[in-house]
């Protein structure tokens, strides 16, 4: 049964909506998603969806928008001075096409990914949201398998070996 600090073995499809809803993310069982049940990492409501299940448990359900990546956020889209993109005196104009996802690094020097949507003369118009910010979330999957975490797995947060982290 799914419970904190096991290794939980899933397929599923995550479609926009519903499950006639745009399809965003297929998982299959021969690439399928292993994680450790409970450790943060994952949106709070999928593992609540999850609790309890045993293996060859179906599920489906929905997760509002607000509840998964948020909504979107019209203050995480800003104009950036298009200097920003010149790397060795060369502006990288390889970077700056509509729609392309870049990776920056804001003022404390943390990684923050930003899609391009439009580029001026002088600026660039990025979007900070969440790729998956104002959709609401659908999934359907099969549980495959559920087994103990380690107790490194446990105290990593994370799963080892064959689907999970390697070190």
């Amino acid at each position: 049964m799914i419970t904190r600090n096991k290794v939980v073995t899933i397929t599923y499809e995550l479609h926009e909506d519903d499950a006639a809803g745009g399809l965003i993310e297929k998982v299959t069982p021969d690439n399928p998603f292993v994680f450790l049940f409970g450790a943060g990492g994952l949106l709070p409501e999928f593992e609540q969806n999850l609790e309890g299940k045993i293996v060859g448990s179906n599920f489906s359900f929905a997760i509002e928008a607000a509840n998964a990546y948020g909504e979107t956020d019209e203050k995480a889209v800003e104009y950036v001075p298009k200097e920003v993109f010149v790397i060795d005196g060369v502006l990288a104009e390889d970077l700056l096409v509509i729609d392309n996802v870049i990776n920056l690094r804001d003022q404390q020097g943390h990684l923050v990914r930003a899609r391009v949507i439009e580029v001026s003369e002088g600026e660039v118009l990025l979007d900070f949201n969440h790729p998956l910010a104002g959709v609401n979330l659908f999934f359907t999957g099969e549980i495959l398998d559920i087994r103990n975490a380690s107790d490194e797995e446990v105290s990593h947060g994370h799963v080892h070996g064959t689907g999970g982290h390697h070190h």
